[in-house]
């Protein structure tokens, strides 16, 4: 089963991905995801949205609580969410998810995601 996979800013300023039930106009499983400043660049963490109080991806955010609709995610960070909401790995995963300047190293990314 395929999922409509989407990112969303909340209105509280928190940036969180799920997957998007568009008849509810709600986002499930959701995980938030935050930036770590490194000398390389920026990296991203994903951690489920109740963590530490709920360690499993569950939960729903309301629609109401968007603030802002990303018109696309990008595939290496669907892949993640995949990966970290399911414990399975997506074939040709392209490693550690860090934002910064070039493609990944192996990877065929698309220059946002370093």
């Amino acid at each position: 089963m395929a999922y409509d996979i989407r990112l969303m800013k909340l209105v509280t300023g928190e940036l969180v991905i799920g997957k998007y039930d568009q008849e509810k106009d709600c986002l499930n499983d959701v995980a938030a995801i935050q930036s770590i400043p490194t000398q390389q660049g920026v990296q991203m963490m994903m951690l489920p949205y109740g963590y530490p109080f709920e360690p499993d991806f569950s939960g729903t955010l309301e629609g109401k609580a968007f603030l802002y609709r990303y018109a696309d995610t990008p595939k290496e960070l669907q892949d993640k969410y995949i990966e970290a909401s399911t414990n399975l790995t997506v074939a040709g995963g392209l490693g550690k998810l860090q934002f910064g300047s070039g493609p990944m190293p192996g990877g065929n990314g698309s220059g946002l995601i370093k």
